[in-house]
Parts: C-alpha cells; sequence; structure tokens
C-alpha cells in the first residue's frame, strides 16, 4: 500500500513504498540522495548506486525507513527498488526545485503545467481551496442553498458592454458576467437564502495586475432584508469565519508565504464610510480633489483604515445612483449599496435590489434601458418578490489579498487577459 511523503516518519523501521516526482538529485557517486515529492509533502530516498532518472520522473520506491537528522522530517528510505513509471525529458522548461521568485511572471504563466508543480506555488490553490470550503460551510450553516446557474445568456441585460459573445446554433448568446438575476429568481421562488461559487466573464480590455477576463465569483444573496446593512453584517461573519479557519488550519500556507489574516475583532472593526466621505478622505490625503474611488484611492481608504482602525479594510456605501447598476435600491439620489476594500483593493460589491415591480419599471428610463430588452427579468418582480440583496467576493482577489502576492493572475490556475488564452 502507497505511503505518503509526510507519514512515512511514523513507519520508521519498516517497509514502506512511495510514488511521487524526483525533486532534487545529490549524485555522491558511491551514494546518491533523492527527494521524492508527493502532494503532502517531501521524502529522502537513500540509492547505492547512480540514479537512472532525471528530475520530475514519476518513480515509485520501496525500501527501509530509517532515522537520519538530515533529511525531511527526521527519516529517510533507504531504497531496495526503484521503478521508474513515467520519465521526464532532462531539459525542463524552468525548474521546479528552485525559488519561484527568481523567474518571471510570464516564464511561470507560459509554462503552468510545470509551474504548478513547483510546491510554493501550488500552496496557493490548497489555501484557495480551503477558501471555497470554508465559505460554503459557513453559509450552509446558515441556511443557505447552493445553486448553479447558466452562465450562457440570452441578453445582456447586465449592461451591453463587457460580454463575450457565443455562437449557439442558430442564434448568438453571451457567457454571463455573474449570476445575478438568476440569484434574484431563486429568491422570489421560495429559498429565501442562496449562493453560487462559479466563473464569471467580463470582456474588458484591461492590462492590470488586478484584472481577469475569467474569474471565479463567490455570490450571495438573501431576502428579507432593510438595507445593506444586513448585508455588510453577513459579509463580517462570513470574513471573520473563513479568515479564522484558515489561521487554524492553514498556518502553514500564511507563513510560508509570510502571510497572516485579520482576527475576528479585527473584522469587527472595518469601518463603513460613505462614498462622499471616501471621496473626502481620499482628497484631504492625496492634496487634491477626486471624484470617483479609483485604485490609487482604495490604497488610501485602506491605509486610511489601518491607521484609524487597525485593519487594512473599509466597506464604502451609499453610492450615486449613475454609479451602480438599474437594478439596485435607490435612496434619493443615493443607493443601499456598498463596497469592500481589503489591503488596497476592491474584493466585494453588493447591495440592495429594487423588488417591487412598479419601482423597476420607474428605473428603466433612467439607465436608458426597456422593458423589452429585459427579457424575463422583470416577470421575477412581477408576481411578487421579498425584499432582497446580495453581494459576490472575487476569489482571486481575495486569495491574492490574503498572501501579498503583486498580481491576480499568480491566483488563477489558467488566467485569462486579453492575451492569454493558453495553456
Amino acid at each position: 500500500m502507497r505511503t505518503l511523503a509526510a507519514e512515512i516518519a511514523r513507519h520508521t523501521g519498516e517497509e514502506v513504498e512511495l510514488s511521487g516526482w524526483v525533486h532534487r538529485i545529490r549524485d555522491l557517486g558511491k551514494v546518491s540522495f533523492v527527494i521524492l515529492r508527493d502532494r503532502s509533502g517531501e521524502a529522502q530516498i537513500v540509492l547505492d548506486r547512480k540514479p537512472d532518472f532525471t528530475h520530475e520522473s514519476v518513480i515509485t520506491v520501496k525500501g527501509l525507513v530509517a532515522p537520519s537528522e538530515k533529511a525531511p522530517g527526521g527519516v529517510e528510505v533507504r531504497a531496495a527498488e526503484i521503478t521508474v513509471l513515467a520519465a521526464a525529458d532532462p531539459q525542463l522548461p524552468i525548474p521546479v526545485n528552485q525559488d519561484p521568485a527568481k523567474l518571471s511572471l510570464e516564464a511561470l504563466l507560459d509554462n503552468r503545467y510545470i509551474s504548478l508543480r513547483i510546491p510554493k506555488l501550488r500552496r496557493i490553490f490548497e489555501l484557495q481551496a480551503a477558501i471555497l470550503r470554508h465559505f460554503a460551510d459557513f453559509l450552509r450553516s446558515e441556511g443557505f442553498t447552493e445553486i448553479k446557474t447558466s452562465k450562457l445568456i440570452g441578453t445582456g441585460t447586465e449592461g451591453g458592454t463587457g460580454l463575450f459573445q457565443v455562437e449557439y446554433f442558430d442564434t448568438k448568446v453571451y457567457l454571463a458576467q455573474s449570476p445575478q438575476f438568476y440569484k434574484q429568481a431563486m429568491i422570489a421562488s421560495g429559498m429565501e437564502r442562496v449562493f453560487e461559487i462559479g466563473d464569471a466573464y467580463r470582456a474588458e480590455k484591461h492590462e492590470t495586475p488586478r484584472h481577469l477576463n475569467e474569474y471565479v465569483s463567490l455570490d450571495v444573496e438573501m431576502a428579507f432584508i432593510e438595507s445593506e446593512g444586513d448585508l455588510m453584517d453577513l459579509e463580517r461573519r462570513i470574513l471573520a469565519y473563513v479568515f479564522a479557519k484558515l489561521a487554524e488550519q492553514n498556518g502553514e500556507i500564511l507563513e510560508l508565504w509570510g502571510a497572516s489574516v485579520p482576527t475576528a475583532e479585527e473584522v469587527g472593526r472595518i469601518p463603513l464610510v460613505s462614498h462622499d466621505e471616501a471621496r473626502e478622505i481620499v482628497s484631504e490625503r492625496l492634496g487634491r480633489k477626486v471624484f470617483e474611488i479609483n485604485p490609487e484611492g482604495e490604497r488610501v481608504l485602506c491605509d486610511w483604515a489601518k491607521e484609524r482602525h487597525g485593519i487594512e479594510a473599509a466597506f464604502i456605501n451609499a453610492y450615486p445612483r449613475k454609479m451602480r447598476p438599474f437594478y439596485t435600491y435607490p435612496l434619493d439620489s443615493k443607493t443601499m449599496s456598498f463596497d469592500l476594500l481589503f489591503r488596497g483593493l476592491e474584493v466585494t460589491t453588493g447591495g440592495r435590489r429594487i423588488n417591487e415591480y412598479p419601482m423597476l419599471l420607474d428605473a428603466l428610463p433612467r439607465f436608458g434601458l426597456t422593458l423589452e430588452g429585459l427579457g424575463d427579468y422583470p416577470t421575477i418582480f412581477k408576481y411578487g418578490c421579498p425584499p432582497h440583496g446580495g453581494f459576490a467576493i472575487g476569489l482571486e482577489r481575495l486569495t491574492q489579498k490574503i498572501l501579498g502576492l503583486a498580481n491576480v493572475k499568480e491566483t488563477s490556475l489558467f488566467p485569462r487577459d486579453r492575451h492569454r488564452i493558453r495553456p
């Protein structure tokens, strides 16, 4: 039976079988040391001969586990039998057993099948998987139902720009920018509380370290709310739970990247400022008048929040109506909407939605929209829909800011931007 590298210490004095990749070879002539890597970690293998395999070859080793102070975990496997399962070309396009910081991002992405073998990089996605698990666990504990909605939509009802067009038999459809309207439909169906973890697509011609054209969206929608305040309270509790679980169960990954997560007490201190107040703070700190919160402003506001409240995050609410989608619930010239900025980057957008049919009809001409142009969407509200709202968290952006990475592409297994459609 196969034993994982991380488990061999408990088998000291016993025969084991390991399988994995050849991470490193040190040939000393009469004896050779091989570091074998599997999903759990690394193990040292001792051979009494020169290896007949290369780095990244896949092998199976059978041998005796013996104590060794210099080996990973304090034990090594003295090989009695080695089988090469798949030989690797000796000319690797990039090294797997070196610090990935020495390689450019382009080199890592161009050789993604190989760069994902680098243990430190792979740990990014172990942490990301943990975020998904904790996010879903918390919402299920709060009575939310997980849904999966179509990513092919017939009309660009969230706005005609930024949509990828797709041929669909004899017609044209679009890749969904979010599950927004389907979430609202499920609220009206009587589910009341739903969430979805799914892909989202934005055909925006960005070339920045904060944008992807395909990303994973953590969407939440909840019925019977009074304002966006109910949603921000929910997100505080989600983040406090996720961060606590990451610190408890994934501390090794955080330490590897020199990262940390806020405590529950710190999350509770995230300040709330209106869009107008946020503009004033940014204007004062930059020494010039600003009219919208751009990426520089997001960084300024997070610096301000850290100085004043001890956490590098801030909720911004009460955005002007013209800056939010047509379905956002109005409050005079403002809206019941919000963003969450975290460590200098917007990671969440949300708000209460319009749920009354007459209010929806009133909003359409203000945004240059027609009832006919919305397809089936108005049906959600024509036959009764409770007060509701929701938000979406960008998984890659949240991962990026937790680990302190320079570019959001580092947190996507196979990132898609304006120029990258492979591998």
